[in-house]
């Protein structure tokens, strides 16, 4: 693993927060060895405070860095509850890339992503610069819309079933803003992105996949209902508060979202004899109040007071929701078995896994390569366990849905990449 060491005193805060940086290629197949990370506090440039070097994977180690305390993002406060931190990454034959501003919570890991692009002349480093939290920065509140869209108009174009896209085309701006760039972001990566600029992931459970699945939902609907390609626009969504959720281009996620995602990735929110995902709203609930839809903070509230997920979703939307899930999830070539694979299952499910496993060894060494004979075996299982402790899963050698679709998200992404060589 990479290692790291203290350059300078830390800052008297009460808490600490974890940070692990995962370097790839621009594509975000291929990982990089031996990448230079730089941390300095936001806003000192001179004060270098942490060093690490990435592994085989592309990984560092979890670093430790000063946050808050914890009561400032679990509670409304006038504080600002997370550290900012800039991230400097450099690697031979790579552009230089910087982050300002990632955000470090107390008692969570964060996870930043950094995809490096091949070293060109002329060309400068990449830099992003991460702004406020939408529940402690200045953003203008939901125009509210209709929870349930029309889809019997003539001339308009819907889904003829819910579908989970590979995809989404996030415009980067108010949807009149011709300037704003369109950017590709898989629909996973991007309710994570979501999802850690909404809340906080020092929230409880029930609070955070409650958020998740408002979010979801809604994203969802502009899918179904292709929403803004209706309007003449050429993307899904937008990066505005007033319009959807915001979205913010490179910026950290957390290892707690990141895993209720990947787990329930293929959910959203539905009412009694309505085919499209509904469109929940939300808002803060305390800086801007929004009776019917849920408030931020206020779920946050009843998770604290034992109430499960769906009692969340409900206390705000009615009894009449309910989780559903879509029909088709689409960019994977192998769906869900249905069960847990684990050691003594066979036959061609077990066959693809592996196949897929080795496929994905290619470009992650460490791990082992194994037999494609269709028969989960102690050599299959280790090598599952190796997958899921790289990409942040529970490292048991079980391959339930969530490792099933991680596996099968990093295989399309290593063996596209492969074509283009």
């Amino acid at each position: 693993m990479g290692i790291y060491r203290i350059r300078a005193m830390q800052l008297e805060t009460e808490e600490m927060g974890r940070l692990q940086i995962r370097v790839t290629t621009a594509s975000g197949a291929r990982p990089i060895a031996g990448a230079k990370v730089a941390i300095y506090y936001t806003g000192e440039p001179e004060n270098e405070i942490l060093e690490a070097i990435t592994d085989e994977s592309g990984q560092t180690e979890e670093l430790e860095l000063n946050a808050p305390p914890l009561e400032y993002s679990v509670n409304p406060s006038e504080q600002q509850p997370y550290s900012e931190y800039t991230i400097e990454v450099s690697a031979e034959g790579f552009e230089p890339v910087q982050v300002a501003g990632a955000e470090i919570l107390p008692e969570v890991t964060a996870l930043q992503e950094i995809h490096m692009r091949q070293m060109e002349p002329g060309e400068e480093f990449q830099r992003y610069v991460i702004g406020p939290h939408t529940l402690f920065g200045d953003y203008p509140p939901k125009i509210a819309e209709a929870e349930i869209k029309p889809t019997g108009q003539s001339g308009e174009i819907v889904l003829s079933r819910v579908v989970v896209p590979e995809y989404i085309i996030v415009h980067d701006g108010v949807p009149t803003d011709n300037t704003a760039t369109n950017y590709w972001v898989r629909y996973k990566d991007y309710i994570k992105n979501v999802a850690s600029s909404e809340i906080y992931a020092t929230w409880t459970d029930a609070a955070i996949r409650a958020n998740i699945l408002a979010i979801m939902s809604f994203t969802l609907n502009r899918v179904y209902t292709e929403w803004y390609r209706n309007k003449g626009y050429d993307f899904t969504i937008t990066s505005s508060t007033a319009f959807d959720h915001k979205w913010i281009n490179g910026r950290n996620i957390f290892e707690n979202i990141s895993r209720v995602v990947d787990e329930m990735f293929g959910n959203y929110l539905s009412r009694p004899n309505v085919k499209q995902p509904i469109l929940t709203q939300y808002c803060d609930g305390r800086r801007v109040t929004c009776p019917n839809w849920m408030s931020q903070w206020g779920s946050q509230s009843l998770g604290e007071q034992g109430y499960t997920t769906i009692d969340i979703l409900r206390y705000y939307y009615g009894d009449s929701i309910y989780i559903n899930t879509a029909e088709q999830i689409s960019g994977v070539p192998y769906s869900w078995p249905g069960a847990d694979l684990t050691v003594g299952a066979s036959g061609q499910k077990v066959l693809q896994l592996q196949e897929q496993l080795n496929a994905i060894a290619q470009n992650y060494p460490a791990i082992p390569r194994i037999a494609e004979d269709g028969i989960f075996g102690p050599a299959t299982k280790a090598a599952v366990s190796t997958f899921q402790s790289i990409f942040g899963l529970p490292a048991n050698g079980v391959v339930d849905y969530t490792t099933w679709y991680k596996i099968s998200e990093i295989y399309v992404a290593v063996t596209r990449i492969a074509e283009l060589y």
